[in-house]
């Protein structure tokens, strides 16, 4: 027992030498402080962090930037009616309509004109049947849907109001990885959030958005990553300098749970100007192309291509008739410039595309046998015109609440038809009221053919009352659809 109590007395006297050299000989400077977050007796102290050679780094000032943007980013609250069935019901009395039920969704927005133009994401609003607006001075509107991308998930909603705050778009292009940033915005619908981190990376493709050739959803994703904390609800929100201008709309979160784990990624600015520009106008985008396929450049290809280092976007094959061929680009040829800015990998090279419209001139810069040549061309749409869509197809667009296409000839093919008008994306109205879905090619409006968007409008133009639609799905399934006009 003597023996116990004597290991006890030593191991505590030795832990009063111990605390007594740490007190004695710790610098004051790097001994840890404990202060309880609770304690109302401890007021936080704020401190210079030291820096390079006796120099201090003073901490970014982000009040002013946070003031301009706050009442520039609306939440966004959406409603749509969503059939639900009973197998229950079902069982017993075979299939029966329910009544449908209410769903609500929450996003944000960034109000880019004083008369209510508002940006958004796409799959905040998509499908909706009712979007309400909530600005940051407790006002409300309700909202319409003038255009959405599903290929940029960018949309572009209007409300009646004016004077409103508005944010003004920064250089996304100029953006460099270690620069703040703030994003803006209403997680968890906990309004007027803001929180801060760096960009993290630039040109980032994490394949969330999901494409569909027979839609004409061809994907464009080269976010700018950064840690700022965005959780479901910033959808939508702003991503902005430390000047407040806007340099991205916050999109999407790289996470295992659902909520914010340290990445999240925005749709650049400079892509979203002109998404949102082409929304305004003409309904749809315009989106212009190179004609091209191509893929990223790994170190072994880069060898084999006699470069001194992974650069560049590699040309796989051209588009028969399209801007690159006519403009003298070749198989094999690695696209490092769009304009005057570098490109090196597919996502950059999307994004500066991206920029363009059809009829638009572009210098392509491109490595071939080891020398960089320019290439002059002019860009081309989807199906190579060099013109942006009519008015009139505009017209039909903003009436039916769609976007159209002439059916191509390798539809017409696989769907044994000899002629048809595509439906590409629906955004409500009267198509969609009707239970037209996406992808349905029109063959006949009152058993009249049509061919060409055009043809639509002519065709309902021309009725009074209600009108029948006919048409084929990509599946081969037949439908008919009664439309009142």
């Amino acid at each position: 027992m003597k023996r116990t109590l004597s290991y006890i007395g030593m191991a505590i006297s030795g832990a009063l030498v111990a605390l007594v050299a740490h007190d004695r000989f710790l610098p004051t400077d790097q001994k840890p402080a404990l202060v309880s977050p609770s304690s109302p007796s401890a007021p936080v102290k704020f401190v210079s962090l030291p820096g390079p050679a006796g120099t201090s780094m003073v901490a970014v000032d982000f009040t002013e930037a946070a003031e301009r943007t706050v009442n520039a980013v609306v939440h966004v609250t959406t409603e749509t009616q969503v059939q639900r069935r009973d197998p229950f019901a079902d069982f017993f009395y075979g299939n029966r309509q329910m009544p449908p039920q209410t769903q609500l969704g929450a996003g944000s927005g960034v109000i880019m004109s004083d008369d209510g133009f508002i940006v958004t994401n796409n799959h905040v609003v998509q499908g909706a049947d009712k979007i309400i607006v909530h600005l940051n001075d407790e006002r409300q509107f309700e909202a319409k849907v003038i255009g959405r991308d599903p290929s940029t998930d960018i949309a572009l909603i209007k409300v009646d109001a004016k004077d409103l705050p508005t944010l003004s778009y920064g250089n996304s292009d100029d953006v460099r990885v270690g620069q703040w940033v703030l994003a803006v915005g209403n997680p968890m619908n906990l309004t007027s959030t803001v929180t801060a981190g760096i960009v993290s990376a630039k040109g980032r493709n994490i394949n969330i958005l999901q494409g569909d050739q027979s839609r004409d959803i061809l994907p464009i994703e080269s976010f700018i990553q950064t840690d700022a904390a965005v959780n479901p609800g910033n959808s939508g929100g702003a991503l902005v300098d430390a000047s407040g201008n806007l340099i991205g709309i916050n999109s999407a979160i790289a996470s295992t749970t659902g909520a914010y784990t340290g990445y999240s990624f925005a749709v650049p600015s400079n892509l979203v100007r002109k998404v949102a520009a082409d929304l305004m106008e003409f309904g749809s985008v315009q989106r212009a192309f190179i004609g091209v396929s191509i893929g990223d450049i790994d170190q072994a290809m880069a060898q084999e291509l006699g470069l001194a280092k992974p650069q560049g976007v590699y040309v796989r094959g051209l588009t028969e008739g399209g801007a690159a061929e006519d403009a003298g680009m070749k198989t094999g040829d690695v696209i490092v410039k769009v304009g005057n800015m570098d490109v090196n990998n597919v996502p950059q090279l999307q994004e500066q595309v991206g920029k363009f419209s059809p009829g638009d001139r572009v210098t392509v810069s491109v490595m071939r046998n080891g020398r960089e040549q320019v290439i002059d061309m002019e860009l081309r749409g989807r199906e190579g015109a060099t013109t942006v869509a009519s008015k009139r197809e505009v017209e039909l667009s903003t009436v039916l609440g769609a976007e159209m296409k002439t059916a191509s000839e390798e539809e017409l093919k696989a769907l044994r038809i000899g002629n048809g008008v595509k439906v590409v994306n629906i955004n409500g109205g009267k198509l969609r009221s009707a239970g037209i879905r996406e992808g349905f090619v029109i063959t006949k409006i009152d058993d009249v053919r049509v061919r060409e968007p055009k043809d639509v409008l002519q065709a309902l133009e021309e009725k009074r009352g209600g009108v029948l639609i006919e048409g084929v799905y990509p599946n081969g399934q037949r439908a008919y659809y009664g439309l009142g006009v």
